[in-house]
């Protein structure tokens, strides 16, 4: 990503981000819509409306991983998050590809971005407020991406930021260094400026995250901010209680002509956790809930009824929600450290036993050859190294590669899964997968909200209890090849806590296809290099692609304007209204 070819892609996205800014809507997301019908929310707005008022009825099963926006790595939550935080730039709320596109939020329009494409500098909207009524300045901005350094205290959320702004000033937040960040400068309460080290295309969509959210400092409570954070957006928190549920109410202090993007039609927002997800079928049918929190899909016994009622399956939609359903084999516990132990499982699985046990062809997905999934440039429907595309497993290849491994009669391992239904189907047709071959794996349940942070996401935890495979599902955190690949699969970012590159991989020849295609400015060139990191990838064995996810997510009919956002490939949350 260097000079001349920098700047014309850097001045592509200025002028859509811009363009996003000058479109002229009747009504945020407003576009004309239809009355229903199966799958219409994927291009459409179903039951447009504007009308105001009422409650919006949501469950989950599980509570969320942080209500702290710095520390939440969960798109349904980022989805949620919209509701009571704003950022500098924000996905617009629109059907289609349209939701792709980024389109300014806390800023008044899209960034000016220098001939080098190194600075990026933005100025705030006037008349935005906290829920206090004290004005959102740039210093706000600046220290909430500032904590996001402190990582030993607020751990678990996306590292971007780190990554591309401490350039070797090792900084470790507001409270230990309270010179701030030099590569961020606020020379007044309007504007804020980003300084680069090298160009990096992709930066705005890092300013799209919850964690480039701003905190005022006054306020910010550090770890415990979670428990009430301060909200930007058009609503605030009346209520939280861990592991039982939220209310979120109006924020007087927000601005409707300030807010280009979210409708904020419900009065109120309630979300009931520990929901059990039958129950959350059992309500969605009869009416009494409105939408499913995580937007997961209804359960297994739930599909037909739907499926095969007309007047069901109208009011429901199945989007490709952008996660692929994958196993991560720690190289780091034995016999795991040996390829040969990793290609055995990659042959054994039944990988159609994996797709019924997620739902079928219909809700459960199409079945991975590849890691990357559809819709991100870069994927190659042709990568199927281990010729798992049919589904079926090749216990005679598994068993070959068991004995290159010096395991002929098998091994055992710890399979390592949340405790949710569909996580636990699967694990259990991997577990019967594994044992045809002489391979015997326990599967070892937790809760989804510890998962992925104190779980398997502490490498020291994963040795301790010997996970060999953990399950688990990623998306893009924005749409491209760097928003899905780094976090997984870079050895650079392997973390003692919050750890996402589960399989521990830490391959040199990887690492440098990473940094070649993140420094690519021609879109063709840099999705060869984005299939180029899929395939080395996959030449590890350390990675298991299961399934491109899909869902099946059934509507209340008094749901109004339900589309789904491509961003997020679940429904736009910061749209939805109630008749």
């Amino acid at each position: 990503m260097r000079q001349v070819k920098i700047t014309r892609c850097l001045l592509a996205l200025s002028l859509t981000l811009a363009a996003g800014a000058c479109a002229k809507k009747d009504e945020p997301g407003g576009e004309g819509g239809t009355g229903g019908g199966f799958n219409a929310g994927l291009t459409e707005v179903v039951n447009p409306s504007t009308a105001s008022g009422g409650t919006l009825k949501l469950a989950s099963a599980h509570d969320v991983d942080s209500w702290d926006p710095t520390r939440s790595y969960v798109t349904a939550v980022y989805n949620l998050q919209r509701l009571y935080v704003r950022t500098l730039l924000t996905p617009d709320a629109k059907p289609g590809a349209d939701g792709l596109k980024l389109v300014p939020d806390l800023a008044a329009a899209a960034p000016t971005i220098s001939a080098d494409g190194l600075t990026y500098t933005f100025t705030l909207r006037d008349g935005i407020r906290f829920e206090d009524g004290s004005p959102i300045t740039s210093k706000d901005v600046r220290h909430g991406i500032e904590r996001l350094f402190a990582q030993e205290e607020l751990s678990g959320g996306p590292t971007y930021l780190i990554d591309q702004l401490d350039q070797g000033q090792h900084y470790r937040g507001p409270w230990a260094d309270s010179t701030g960040l030099r590569s961020i400068a606020t020379p007044d309460d309007r504007t804020v400026t980003f300084k680069l080290a090298e160009p990096f295309a992709d930066f705005p969509y890092l300013l799209a995250m919850g964690v480039a959210a701003p905190v005022p400092a006054a306020k910010d409570t550090g770890a415990k901010y979670g428990d009430k954070p301060v909200a930007s957006g058009p609503y605030r928190f009346e209520s939280i209680e861990p592991g039982k549920g939220a209310v979120l109410v109006r924020n007087d202090a927000w601005d409707r002509a300030t807010d280009t993007v979210r409708r904020a039609l419900p009065d109120r927002v309630e979300l009931v956790i520990g929901t059990d997800p039958n129950e959350i079928d059992r309500q969605l049918l009869d009416g009494t809930l409105d939408a499913d929190a995580g937007q997961g899909g209804v359960q297994a016994a739930t599909q037909p009824k739907i499926l095969l009622d007309p007047a069901l399956k109208a009011r429901a939609d199945e989007p490709t929600t952008g996660f692929v359903q994958y196993a991560a084999m720690s190289t780091a516990v034995p016999p795991f450290d040996n390829v040969h132990c990793r290609r055995a499982v990659q042959y054994a699985v039944d990988k159609t036993a994996v797709q019924t046990a997620r739902g079928g062809p219909d809700a459960g997905g199409d079945i991975a050859g590849g890691m990357l999934p559809p819709g991100i440039p870069g994927h190659d429907p042709g990568l199927d190294p281990f010729q798992s595309g049919g589904g079926a497993p090749q216990p005679q290849k598994a068993k070959e590669e068991l004995a290159a491994c010096g395991r002929p009669d098998g091994f055992e391992t710890v399979i390592a899964a949340t405790d949710s239904p569909r996580a636990g189907k699967t694990a259990e047709a991997i577990q019967a997968s594994l044992a045809a071959v002489g391979i015997k794996a326990r599967i070892e349940a937790s809760d989804p909200s510890l998962y992925a942070r104190q779980v398997v996401g502490s490498p020291s935890n994963v040795h301790a209890k010997g996970y060999g495979l953990i399950l688990s599902a990623w998306s893009a955190d924005f749409p491209t090849g760097y928003g899905f690949f780094p976090t997984l699969v870079d050895g650079r970012l392997i973390l003692p806590n919050g750890n996402n590159n589960y399989a521990e991989l830490s391959d040199a020849a990887i690492n440098d296809l990473i940094d070649r295609a993140r420094a690519t400015t021609d879109p063709v060139a840099g999705a060869k290099l984005w299939s180029q990191v899929d395939a080395a990838v996959m030449d590890t064995a350390a990675m298991l692609p299961l399934t491109y996810d899909k869902v099946l997510n059934y509507r209340n009919p008094r749901l109004t304007n339900v589309f789904v956002n491509q961003y997020y490939g679940m429904w736009d949350a910061t749209a939805l209204g109630v008749a």
